[in-house]
């Protein structure tokens, strides 16, 4: 195969093992990974808070700093993708389907089954439900992604370096970049890309099939879901093979559509000025809290520290682990971009899309619940969407259109997750041969078949934040890198000083 390295053979054969423990002992998988998260989450959890509030804070320098002019990609570069095509694309391959998955779930989790605060079912409850998710899928989870996109678009275009994570470590670490060290960095790279999408390869055969036995009583059972996800399969390679102009751009695109479809149509029918009302409160208090929940770690209070494991930590280091492949699929839709740009759509522009969507979805099922009107909070995770849809006009029409936005956020996540696993696998290449996509498209299936026949998921889960912990460190490595070369470059241009003359002028 064209341009295969070393860290395609290693990195199988690593999954191939993870995989084989995963059927034969799926037990003993799950029960070794789950301790080792509680241990990593509550020994780590400070550090994991300071890590993830430094990555904001350096996004929103690089925003308001003179350096935010420089551009991704030689003077003369242009923008390959339209300004919307390139937001549906970051935004699909970010958040797709974990908006549907979470956007009725998170809420109504917090507001009547564990709130952040210790107190359920009052209405303080449901605007620190909404405060809180908020604040997992916000600003500081496109932080991470951006930091990520950022230095590899920056090291890529602007410098000439490979599209490797170990690429953008050479101001630092130098000619092991590309040696032993650098291959271990691009080795763990992968292996958190394939936990990552395999595991959103189950997530969505799960609901996809919670909806489809929700609304057409198909058995909800491992047979359904391997049907799900071998036609999946079929269309995501399809759509692979066409490359990134038509595939990934045209589905992206058909997301946004639908995304928005069902979003207005949800926004109208549902609980439209109470929607409205929430969500203007609830973002005056994230901003008020921001710095107050980025730190808040509750040494003194058990439970509230509990909470704070299992969902804040949590996600930043989900978040982490997802974000080589996010970072780099972003990263290679954004050439021609400045970096200023690049941080106002990636970091605000997707965060005030996701506040829309939450409010939405979640005001509409906690208010269900809170009126007495259905037991949202009972249903199952998958199911919950399909739950509040049932009580609405149109409810079937609402969950049919939720299932088919579903199914190409689906689509475009393992088609992406293909394109960037050939990135990385055939040394930085922007356009991986066919043959290397459809390998890395088979592995996915195969690893996400197993999974669900093992029950294996929760097992990944675990194994993909147990990853987050090492490249965590790996990105605070980058993003010093990347400061280093940026400071460096806007001395030898004067970047700074032009902006004074300016103003003395």
């Amino acid at each position: 195969m064209k341009n295969v390295s070393v860290v395609f053979y290693i990195s199988v054969a690593i999954l191939a093992l993870l995989v084989l423990v995963g059927v034969t002992m799926p037990a003993k998988l799950e029960n070794v990974t789950s301790n080792l998260q509680d241990s990593i989450t509550n020994t780590f959890g400070w550090y994991y808070l300071i890590v993830v509030t430094l990555f904001v804070i350096v996004c929103l320098y690089l925003l308001v700093s003179p350096i935010g002019r420089i551009k991704l990609g030689k003077q003369e570069d242009k923008p390959e993708f339209s300004r919307p095509t390139w937001l549906a694309m970051l935004f699909s391959a970010g958040m797709g389907i974990g908006l549907v998955f979470y956007g009725t779930a998170e809420p109504i989790s917090h507001y009547a089954i564990s709130s952040p605060t210790g107190e359920t079912g009052t209405d303080q409850a449901m605007k620190d439900a909404m405060r809180y998710t908020f604040f997992h899928w916000g600003i500081h989870a496109w932080a991470i992604y951006g930091i990520i996109a950022l230095s590899l678009a920056y090291f890529t275009f602007r410098k000439g370096e490979r599209s490797l994570i170990s690429a953008t470590l050479k101001p630092i670490i130098g000619k092991h970049a590309d040696g032993v060290v650098g291959k271990i960095i691009d080795i763990i790279a992968v292996i958190a890309t394939v936990i990552g999408v395999a595991t959103t390869l189950g997530f969505g055969a799960v609901q996809i099939n919670g909806g489809l036995s929700y609304l057409f009583n198909v058995p909800s059972n491992l047979m359904s879901q391997f049907l799900i996800v071998l036609v999946v399969t079929i269309l995501f390679i399809v759509s692979a093979l066409t490359g990134l102009g038509k595939g990934i751009k045209i589905l992206s695109n058909a997301n946004m559509i639908l995304a928005f479809v069902l979003f207005l149509l949800t926004f109208i029918l549902g609980p439209t000025l109470f929607t409205l009302n929430l969500f203007t409160d609830t973002i005056g208090t994230y901003l008020q809290n921001l710095i107050n929940m980025s730190f808040r770690i509750a040494p003194l209070n058990e439970e509230h520290r509990t909470w704070i494991n299992g969902w804040t930590i949590f996600y930043w280091a989900w978040w982490i682990a997802w974000s080589p492949f996010v970072g780099i699929f972003i990263a290679r839709v954004s050439k021609g971009r400045t970096i200023r740009e690049f941080v106002v759509c990636v970091l605000l522009i997707p965060s005030l899309i996701g506040f829309i969507w939450f409010a939405t979805f979640g005001s509409a099922g906690m208010l269900l619940e809170h009126d007495g009107i259905a037991s949202i909070s009972k249903l199952a995770t998958e199911e919950s969407l399909f739950g509040v849809f049932a009580n609405y006009p149109m409810g079937t029409t609402l969950s049919i259109i939720a299932i088919i936005l579903i199914g190409t956020f689906f689509i475009t996540s393992a088609d992406s997750g293909t394109y960037v696993l050939g990135m990385m696998t055939t040394n930085g290449s922007q356009n991986p041969s066919n043959s290397v996509k459809v390998i890395w498209g088979v592995l996915l299936t195969i690893i996400a078949l197993v999974l669900l026949y093992s029950g294996g998921l929760q097992a990944l889960q675990n194994t993909m934040i147990i990853a987050a912990l090492p490249f965590s460190i790996v990105m605070a490595l980058m993003t010093v890198s990347l400061l280093k070369s940026l400071n460096k470059e806007a001395k030898e241009f004067g970047i700074g000083k032009l902006k004074k003359q300016n103003k003395k002028s």
